[in-house]
């Protein structure tokens, strides 16, 4: 319905000009948002450092992730929060940013921590079963030094998935 109300408001009497018309509506449409959208967010503390973390709870906001992004706020991040804990991949296609994820357990213990380049389909792994995961910018964890065993506070904000 949408697309057809662009196509009557974008067309003109000349031969072919609806077609055109037509097919850039659609490309609009179907091109990548780089806006960013807003999901939940809570805060969590890592030490003395606050994250302010954008959270993911269902299939479709999980696949979507940071795509599209073209940058994150220091200290901003998102939380991908899972039903039940499970070994968990993660790849970067179509995401602009380089990010770093540390992949938590149940009491938000970090488990292990991966860098991840923009633009790529190789697959970074909880190294055993996890709850959550948790995108911020490249380094950030490593600047703090923050390392695996380390735990993460406030994920009983975070939505609980049955």
């Amino acid at each position: 319905m949408r697309l057809l109300r662009m196509f009557r408001a974008v067309s003109t009497p000349r031969a072919g000009s609806g077609l055109l018309a037509l097919a850039a509506a659609i490309l609009v449409l179907a091109a990548p948002s780089t806006v960013r959208t807003a999901e939940p967010e809570i805060t969590l503390n890592a030490g003395l450092h606050l994250i302010r973390a954008e959270v993911v709870d269902t299939p479709e906001t999980r696949a979507r992730g940071l795509m599209y992004r073209e940058s994150m706020p220091a200290n901003h991040g998102m939380l991908f929060v899972f039903t039940f804990a499970e070994r968990q991949c993660f790849w970067m296609k179509n995401t602009l940013i380089p990010l770093s994820i540390a992949f938590l357990d149940d009491r938000g213990v970090i488990v292990n921590i991966a860098d991840m380049q923009p633009q790529t389909e190789d697959n970074h792994c909880s190294a055993r079963p996890v709850r959550y995961a948790l995108e911020m910018n490249q380094g950030w964890f490593a600047a703090k030094n923050i390392r695996p065993g380390f735990k993460i506070s406030g994920l009983e904000k975070a939505p609980r998935l049955q």
